[in-house]
């Protein structure tokens, strides 16, 4: 007893804070109670994120609860009733991308204490499945059209024909939704509004229902309705023009202007609640607009309007027959309900526990030859199946046929569900149960941290041969043949050879690691290419070095002994 008296605490303070929260937009300053009742029917719908959801999202929640099934007369427990909230919020959900979810726990909380606070004031626990479709599918999102059509499919018989008290008892109880926002003087329900409604129809077919609740104006106690439905279409609706009230720049939702007060125009709130000013009255006719045309825009409409021959009217809705499409008769193929879902079922858990493509599409194909071979006994069948023994025969047989592939077919999916828990199964650490595996892993790991340091021990060296051959080479500079004891006429100049670039492999690591603090002459000598070989790199320096180093000893022996340069020259030409 304590904790239901402290769940039901927990629903009154619920539904205070919904018409707190209502309250404290002001709605009750508006004027007129059309306007009044169909803001706060909204603002509650949004609150609930209702007008996220349509009579499709509804429809599909009832199926998926078995509600569609049930008589209109049966009672819905507070608990089931919540069931059903709970899947229509939480499908939402599902469609909803990740940036804009709801919060479901709350939109259930407070849409399933208002419709308490409007059905079951009482308390009684309990509210009956008209009611509930009733509430759901008229203050739910959407297109109008579909949310009176699915009306008129709970309120119609066998033959399209709308019942009358069906129909009345549909008033009373949506009439309590404007009862429940405390517009009750405006909008209660009275045992003459049904008449009113239809009062020279006798037989009200899905056409003339439409047409009466969409027509304008609608039926008096249902002015609100299609309201509701135009404050969602404008709500996001820009109009450039000031206001003559409050002198806003622009408007959004409705725009009025006044009919005889030359360009008087007042923005929705302003209108609502009655703001006047200048010469202007509130007793003045105003007309509404929910878009913003241009005044080209107006031209253009005016003179295509004109010209045209035919109504440019459109129709409120599209025609339906007349007669209800009848649903299909199922009953002559009965025995068979049980093997088509088995076996989609058991393709589906293919799909699912097919871990290779190749393995999936066997598989389909090969199902998928089962099924139309049960097909193609299904068709078999005759459909007017005579008194006799035969007839009998040919049945048991087939039914006998019919539980056997049933029975493979059960088999073959606990097979595959094991198979798909086996395979589910996160795989043991091939680590932990190979040491070998291991050893290798962490041989190879020393070996690559050995090949770096060697990399790096081998870059080391290269700075250093570079120092020195930059040494090298500022001496040749300072004793070459340009020196003062070389003779330029006598000297043997050979060409250096050029670099070559290696046809294989080249290191990953580039030139200017190993060159950092060397001369500008050897930089330019093994820094030309973004990618540089070490071996050839050296070779070319030590035939570069070779080279010199022969014209400075022939510089040297010619400027020491003249007179045997010519024996030079001939043992060179010998060589």
């Amino acid at each position: 007893m304590i904790e239901d008296s402290g769940q039901s605490g927990d629903n009154m303070a619920d539904r205070r804070q919904l018409f707190v929260e209502m309250r404290a937009q002001d709605l009750d300053s508006i004027r007129l109670s059309t306007y009044r009742t169909a803001c706060k029917l909204r603002f509650v719908q949004k609150k609930c994120n209702l007008h996220l959801v349509d009579i499709w999202n509804v429809i599909e929640a009832f199926r998926e609860n078995g509600i569609n099934t049930m008589d209109l007369n049966a009672d819905l427990s507070v608990a089931r009733l919540e069931v059903v909230l709970s899947t229509i919020f939480y499908q939402l959900n599902k469609r909803m991308p990740t940036t804009h979810q709801i919060n479901v726990e709350q939109s259930i909380s407070l849409l399933l204490n208002f419709l308490l606070a409007a059905y079951d004031p009482e308390g009684h626990g309990k509210i009956s499945v008209f009611v509930v479709k009733m509430a759901l599918a008229t203050i739910c999102g959407g297109k109008i059209l579909d949310k009176l059509r699915y009306i008129f499919s709970q309120i119609s018989d066998s033959a399209g024909i709308m019942v009358y008290p069906q129909f009345d008892q549909f008033l009373r109880e949506v009439l309590k939704l404007p009862m429940a926002v405390f517009e009750g003087p405006s909008f209660g329900y009275t045992e003459q509004a049904s008449r009113t409604c239809f009062a020279q129809q006798k037989k009200v077919s899905l056409n003339t229902f439409l047409d009466t609740l969409m027509s304008d104006p609608p039926p008096q106690c249902l002015v609100w309705l299609p309201l509701m439905h135009r404050l969602a279409n404008v709500e996001n609706v820009f109009h450039p023009v000031e206001c003559s009230y409050c002198h806003t720049e622009s408007m959004m939702g409705f725009r009025y202007r006044c009919q005889q007060c030359q360009n008087y125009q007042l923005c929705q709130d302003c209108f609502w609640r009655g703001h006047a000013s200048g010469s202007h009255s509130n007793q003045h006719q105003m007309k509404e607009y929910t878009s913003w045309k241009s005044p080209a825009k107006k031209l253009s409409h005016a003179l295509s309007k004109s010209l045209s021959c035919a109504s440019s009217r459109e129709p409120l809705h599209p025609m339906f027959p007349e007669m209800p499409e009848k649903p299909l008769n199922l009953a002559h193929i009965k025995l068979f309900h049980v093997v088509v879902p088995i076996s989609i079922f058991l393709l589906i858990s293919l799909l699912e526990s097919s871990n290779h493509q190749d393995e999936e599409h066997s598989l389909i194909a090969r199902y998928a030859a089962r099924l139309a071979a049960d097909a193609a006994q299904q068709q078999r069948v005759p459909t007017d199946l005579p008194c006799s023994l035969d007839a009998n025969k040919q049945q048991r047989q087939l039914i006998a046929e019919l539980e056997s592939k049933n029975r493979e077919i059960l088999q073959e999916i606990q097979r595959l569900r094991l198979q798909h828990e086996e395979a589910s199964q996160p795989l043991p650490d091939k680590g932990q149960q190979n040491p070998t595996l291991l050893a290798e892993l962490r041989l190879l790991r020393q070996r690559k941290d050995e090949l770096e340091q060697r990399m790096s021990t081998l870059q080391e060296s290269r700075r250093e041969l570079m120092v020195q051959l930059e040494q090298l080479m500022m001496l040749l500079k300072t004793q070459g043949p340009g020196s003062p004891r070389s003779s330029p006429s006598h000297t043997i100049n050979r060409p250096i050879p050029t670099p070559i670039h290696s046809a294989g492999t080249t290191p990953t690591h580039t030139p200017q690691d190993s060159l950092m603090g060397v001369g500008g002459d050897v930089q330019e000598a093994f820094a030309q290419g973004p990618r540089r070989n070490l071996r050839n790199d050296l070779l070319i320096a030590a035939d570069s070095i070779t080279n010199t180093m022969s014209s400075l000893f022939v510089c040297c022996f010619v400027a020491s002994s003249p007179s045997s340069v010519a024996l030079f020259h001939t043992d060179v030409s010998v060589r």
